[in-house]
């Protein structure tokens, strides 16, 4: 499995710091965006060549493991 670190940098000289794929000037929450507006997982990674079918489908695999651990309560009170 894709560790986090591996499909996410943080760097303030890139996007002032804003989460974006490794190897990009992508922000991650791009790809949020993007489904949450109806476009495909592909159609993205179309829009976004430098981001590859791996990152895409890793990011939504960490998050989905995320928002449903048994710790997501806990999760979920510090996001809040």
């Amino acid at each position: 499995m894709i560790e986090i670190h591996e499909i996410i940098i943080i760097d303030k000289d890139i996007l002032g710091g804003q989460p974006v794929f490794k190897g990009t000037r992508v922000p991650v929450e791009s790809l949020f965006d993007h489904l949450e507006a109806g476009v495909s997982l592909d159609e993205f990674l179309y829009d976004f060549p430098t981001v590859s079918k791996e990152q895409g489908v890793a990011l939504l695999s960490i998050r989905n493991k995320l928002l449903t651990s048994k710790n997501a309560a806990q999760l979920y009170a510090t996001v809040t």
